[in-house]
């Protein structure tokens, strides 16, 4: 009984490193603040005077600017030593855009905002990857990717419902507040951590 007690509790220790489990969390806080907004877009879009060809255009703006930043942060990335650095300033870039969405009141400044988001995105994820690459234990890889998007789609499924529901109650302006604390709080986690963690 004891020896099958031993079996079963090596599974459900946590096999991940350190480095991985912060880097983790600290993501996890950030694709949190962006899902409570996603599945949702479209209903701010007609709040502030949209219809479904804005969103896309709205959204086009986002993918645009996110394509065009990340060759440019990817090449920086590998010339960066302190690639956490960028991982920080991408999570507070993308903070600045959630604020903003609280001031859009047409879709010009819509689209100011999705640009800072998606300059943002760009900014943090080169330098994500690299760095939770780096720290792949030998021969977990899958094991520790998974970890990555398993942990990606709790968070989309907790923020969906948390997102509705705030702004079902208190409308938009209380989710932006949430979105952007956790982006902010994501971004302050890595920058204090000792440089020798990540």
């Amino acid at each position: 009984m004891r020896r099958s007690y031993h079996r079963h509790n090596k599974y459900l220790r946590i096999p991940f490193n350190r480095a991985i489990r912060l880097l983790l969390f600290a993501d996890s806080a950030w694709l949190l603040a962006k899902a409570m907004l996603g599945p949702i877009y479209a209903i701010f879009v007609k709040d502030v005077g949209g219809d479904a060809l804005d969103a896309g255009i709205t959204f086009g703006a986002f993918a645009l600017a996110a394509a065009a930043t990340t060759l440019i942060v990817g090449r920086l990335s590998d010339k960066v030593k302190e690639d956490e650095l960028i991982i920080v300033a991408g999570f507070f870039i993308t903070a600045l855009g959630f604020i903003y969405y609280m001031f859009v009141d047409s879709m010009t400044t819509l689209i100011v905002a999705q640009i800072i988001i998606g300059i943002g995105e760009a900014t943090k994820y080169p330098a994500y990857d690299e760095v939770y690459s780096r720290h792949l234990d030998k021969g977990k890889g899958g094991l520790e990717w998974g970890a990555w998007e398993a942990m990606a789609y709790f968070s989309a499924a907790i923020g969906a419902v948390v997102g509705g529901y705030l702004v079902t109650q208190f409308g938009f302006n209380i989710i932006f507040v949430f979105m952007a604390a956790l982006s902010l709080g994501g971004g302050i986690f890595i920058y204090r951590l000792p440089r020798d963690v990540l």
